[in-house]
């Protein structure tokens, strides 16, 4: 059977009745399904260099008996018999582990019976139309590109009977536009609606800022500089953070780079609130472990609320689950807008940085918050509201508790969604929706 014919919805559930119907006494079978069909096309000098279809599903097979659990993944094909043959002995091989397998003390499966779906068609461009707007938009630029689009497709059943099921049709593009130079401006365009005016006008804004990019840089000193954070900016800070901050595993063992912020022992601006926000609909609304994922208040008027908390963690810790991934980060966070409009920020910057991107972000100081990294492409030195010369790469070393704390001056007043753009074995699901941010101070060192 071609994978591009396959409705994955109904072959996934196909496959889920029969795992539960191979299954003995006393076992558990959770399943969950991956699944996408997704077009890719790589540009370089304005030119198409790299152009594919993926069609791929893989199935993970979780068996489970008196607490002990094994699991296995394998790649399905959409041909019924076939993959019913290959799961038939994929539960072989588990039961054989599952002999060896020690007691879980950790294990937490939901046992309840629910159904949730979302089904969400997208307005995507054909690849040919996509070529043309591209070659049209690019003409004459130095442009390189990357596009990811297509159908994503998620799955989950227990043998318990809960099934839940995700499937979106959306779309990435990142792209930068390159001078003489070296130095580049770099823009992005995501989500489920292809409009190819917007994507002109984000080509035609950055390239209206490539002459600056000639002109001779400046290299600030160490110090703190006025600074306007862009969304992307943001996003690597905040999504840094994300890692471990928000955990509640982090939080309970005194690892959490917000542990005073949980414990009200600090406080962020009361603008700040940050959501894990499930109706965004950008991630599926329901976890490996079989649970309803919840939307939670992470931050709520700069004050530390809930974390995100696993099936494990919450019977470690004698906690509730929310739904929340093994990883314990957010994957469809929210970040609350204020009342900067785009057409004033550099106004109210006045003289200082203008940052589209950072790179390299890491940690410096876990308990502090504080973060260092790169500035990137699309830095700008800023003089009375005027962008006057693009800013060498710099290093920057701050902390959040300063950036969304004391030095917050204004937030932006449109908020951008920034989907996953992770391609790593298969397209990633969720992302953020972050405004931009004003900073009283921002510290460079280097």
């Amino acid at each position: 059977m071609s994978t591009a014919t396959i409705d994955w919805q109904r072959h996934f559930m196909m496959l889920a009745d029969g795992i539960g119907q191979a299954l003995g006494p006393g076992e558990t079978a959770l399943t969950t399904l991956a699944a996408e069909q997704s077009d890719f096309v790589r540009f370089n000098a304005g030119k198409v260099r790299q152009i594919g279809h993926v069609s791929q599903g893989t199935l993970t097979v979780r068996l489970i008996e008196d607490e002990r659990q094994a699991y296995s993944t394998l790649t399905i094909c959409g041909d019924a018999q076939a993959d019913r043959d290959a799961i038939a002995d994929t539960l072989a091989t588990l039961r054989e582990a599952l002999r060896d397998a020690s007691p879980d003390p950790h294990l937490l499966v939901d046992s309840s019976v629910w159904t949730e779906t979302t089904r969400r068609r997208g307005r995507l461009p054909d690849i040919e139309s996509l070529l043309d707007v591209v070659e049209r938009c690019a003409a004459r630029l130095d442009f390189v590109g990357f596009y990811a689009g297509g159908s994503m497709a998620r799955g989950f059943a227990s043998s318990h009977g809960s099934r839940g099921w995700y499937e979106v049709e959306n779309f990435n593009f990142s792209g930068s536009l390159y001078d003489a130079t070296g130095r580049a401006i770099k823009t992005a365009y995501a989500g489920d609606t292809w409009r190819d005016e917007t994507f002109a006008s984000r080509i035609e804004a950055a390239a209206a800022r490539l002459p600056v990019l000639a002109r001779t840089p400046r290299t600030p000193g160490p110090g703190r500089y006025r600074a306007w954070l862009a969304p992307a900016a943001l996003a690597e800070l905040i999504g840094t953070a994300s890692f471990t901050a928000f955990s509640a595993r982090q939080q309970a063992t005194a690892r959490s780079e917000f542990y005073r912020l949980n414990r009200g022992e600090a406080s962020l601006d009361e603008r700040v609130t940050l959501i894990e926000d499930l109706d965004l609909d950008i991630a599926p609304r329901f976890s490996e472990d079989g649970y309803r994922r919840e939307t939670v208040p992470l931050i709520d008027a700069g004050r530390g609320a809930q974390q995100l908390t696993n099936a494990r963690t919450a019977r470690e810790y004698g906690l509730r689950p929310n739904g929340a991934p093994a990883s314990e980060m957010p994957v469809s966070l929210s970040m609350q807008g204020g009342d900067l409009a785009d057409a004033d920020v550099l106004a109210a910057l006045d003289t200082g940085l203008y940052v589209g991107n950072l790179w390299y972000v890491n940690f410096s100081d876990r308990m502090d918050c504080r973060l260092t990294g790169m500035t990137r492409f699309a830095t700008f030195w800023v003089e009375h509201g005027e962008i006057v010369a693009p800013v060498d790469a710099m290093r920057f070393d701050d902390s959040l508790y300063r950036l969304l704390g004391s030095e917050l001056e204004r937030l932006g007043a449109t908020t951008e969604l920034l989907l996953n753009d992770s391609t790593w074995n298969e397209r990633s699901t969720g992302g953020m929706r972050l405004p931009g941010l004003l900073a009283r101070s921002f510290s460079l060192t280097l």
